[in-house]
């Protein structure tokens, strides 16, 4: 019977599939840094505002509070976005022919809402509480990154799933005592530097998180990388 294939049709197949691999691990490698990206995430995006607000000038120029303006993010899953009451608490004495807050002023005026664009908005399917980070010791910095440095505000980290899990796998290394968590100038212990906490003069950041954990109690690791305490 002759041969139906030629000898080289054996290459043709061995190297159809190795190009096949290639392509599709290339394609995977791309879908992912693409995924991974800031054009996915917006990580370090700075979207237009109706005022181009500073926490930069009003955090570390003025020495304004978090909770001055955010003033549900100790007792509620939601980080409010403050009133316009708020920002005229002072722009009725200062500033107040400034052409740049026109729309602040035209937002009390007329008793409607400024219309921010939300900078860290995860999706609807995610459970996320401020209320519940804030009270286990974790700093407003280690997850909206250096916010008080920031003339405009933009997004510090991925928020990407993988970047939360990071953090549930070894939460010691972003825990800090809850009265630094406001704190934007707050160090982490190293053997210059110490902190105290419970009584105690820690250097050592693994060392006080532990008893942070402990103190605080915090969930163990495998609870926190659980798929329903984020996927509820």
């Amino acid at each position: 019977m002759a041969q139906f294939f030629p000898p080289s049709a054996n290459a043709y197949a061995r190297t159809s599939l190795v190009l096949l691999i290639v392509i599709g691990g290339a394609l995977g490698l791309t879908g992912y840094e693409l995924a991974s990206s800031p054009w996915v995430t917006r990580e370090g995006v700075r979207p237009e505002q109706p005022v181009p607000f500073s926490h930069q000038h009003h955090v570390s120029g003025l020495g304004i509070d978090c909770r001055y303006c955010h003033t549900t993010v100790e007792n509620s899953s939601f980080a409010n976005i403050p009133p316009t009451k708020t920002c005229m608490n002072c722009h009725s004495q200062i500033w107040t022919n400034a052409p740049l807050l026109e729309p602040v002023r035209a937002s009390f005026r007329d008793n409607k809402s400024l219309v921010w664009t939300r900078v860290h908005d995860l999706p609807d399917f995610v459970y996320f509480s401020h209320e519940i980070h804030v009270n286990k010791g974790i700093g407003c910095k280690s997850c909206h990154g250096p916010i008080d440095e920031m003339p405009l505000t933009y997004q510090a980290n991925s928020l990407q799933m993988e970047w939360c899990l990071d953090c549930h796998r070894n939460t010691g290394k972003n825990l800090r005592p809850r009265e630094e968590v406001f704190n934007m100038t707050y160090k982490q212990p190293d053997r210059s530097h110490a902190v105290a906490f419970n009584g105690v003069q820690f250097f050592d950041q693994e060392k006080l998180g532990a008893e942070i954990q402990k103190v605080y109690h915090v969930k163990g690791t495998q609870e926190l990388i659980s798929c329903n305490t984020c996927h509820r």
